[in-house]
């Protein structure tokens, strides 16, 4: 089984911003593959399916961004997962320009908050990531204030197609073509 986690903020608050890219991937993957991701277990909003013949669990942490890994990581125990093989992550990236992917098989946090605190209870930083560029921060700005607004029209609907190309690649990367999604999207 995958556990497919996209990293957002819980409450209609944060919806649309740029730190929820990886709530808008998991909705996206739900209505593709008809799962219903509403089930409250392990601190998340849950939902069990198959993509691609695979089965898989998305999950979409409720523990707010930088306490993530407290969600993963009992989903992870529970269900007694490898997160090298069966767990990948989705979240934004401000080091990638608005609407670009970078996939990866295993990685540093990279500076991001939800990403370390996974590691901390995964206790591997080997886990499959897509990341979602979101553009950096301007000059002057505090990052915080950054990925907690929502992007102007015109980047959103860049971020819409990065959503449908990370759906994509996703679906490579259940079937085992993780290097493969790598060569179509990074």
């Amino acid at each position: 089984m995958f556990v497919i986690a996209g990293l957002g903020n819980p409450t209609s608050k944060y919806k649309g911003t740029r730190h929820n890219v990886g709530f808008d991937v998991i909705d996206m993957l739900a209505d593709r593959y008809h799962i219903r991701v509403k089930d409250k277990k392990h601190q998340a909003l849950c939902g069990t399916g198959i993509i691609e013949g695979q089965k898989a669990l998305l999950v979409k942490p409720q523990t707010f961004m930088n306490l993530s890994g407290e969600s993963i990581g009992a989903v992870i125990n529970f269900y007694k997962l490898e997160p090298q093989s069966e767990l990948i992550v989705v979240y934004d990236d401000v080091s990638l320009e608005p609407g670009r992917l970078r996939i990866r098989k295993k990685g540093s946090a990279g500076g991001h908050n939800g990403v370390k605190n996974i590691i901390s209870h995964v206790k591997t930083e080997e886990f499959q990531r897509v990341k979602v560029g979101v553009g950096e921060k301007p000059e002057g700005w505090d990052l915080a204030d950054y990925v907690l607004r929502c992007p102007p029209r015109k980047e959103r609907i860049l971020l819409e197609e990065a959503f449908d190309n990370a759906c994509e690649a996703i679906s490579l990367m259940v079937q085992g073509k993780t290097d493969q999604a790598m060569n179509r999207f990074n």
